[in-house]
């Protein structure tokens, strides 16, 4: 299995619909900050703040990975960014603590909680950083 070329559609659609994810989640960050203040660790400085600079982030991220001299760095970030808030996805799952009226179960929380690491997986691979996991393999004499 050869690996996609940095170019390739599927990284470009990966790229696009990363982007539009983090844009819009990025969005709602700035829009509704307090949404958000619950399932911030209690050991975080300043969550409101942390809850808004997490917007900007994921905007920012978003915007970089559309533009080719950005896109490795905004990998990086997003990647990183993705790890930085796993803290806050566990207290939310853990203590089952309520968003918008609503209390959601291990349902939701148990493939979320698993896709943390592939979204940090994608903003790699989309970003060019990583093949993983492919290989691009010489031809065999």
């Amino acid at each position: 299995m050869t690996a996609p070329a940095g170019n390739s559609w599927p990284r470009q659609l990966a790229r696009l619909l990363l982007a539009l994810a983090y844009a819009f989640v990025g969005y709602v960050h700035l829009r509704s900050p307090q949404g958000f203040l619950p399932i911030m660790p209690d050991w975080v400085p300043y969550p409101r703040e942390v809850v808004l600079a997490t917007g900007a982030a994921e905007i920012s991220g978003a915007i970089g990975l559309m533009i080719p001299r950005l896109r490795r760095a905004a990998a990086w970030g997003l990647a990183a960014y993705a790890v930085c808030v796993f803290p806050a996805n566990i207290k939310h799952a853990v203590e089952s603590i309520e968003l918008s009226g609503q209390v959601l179960g291990w349902g939701y929380h148990g493939p979320r909680l698993v896709a943390q690491p592939v979204l940090v997986w994608l903003a790699l691979w989309a970003g060019g950083i990583t093949n993983w996991p492919w290989r691009n393999r010489a031809p065999t004499p």
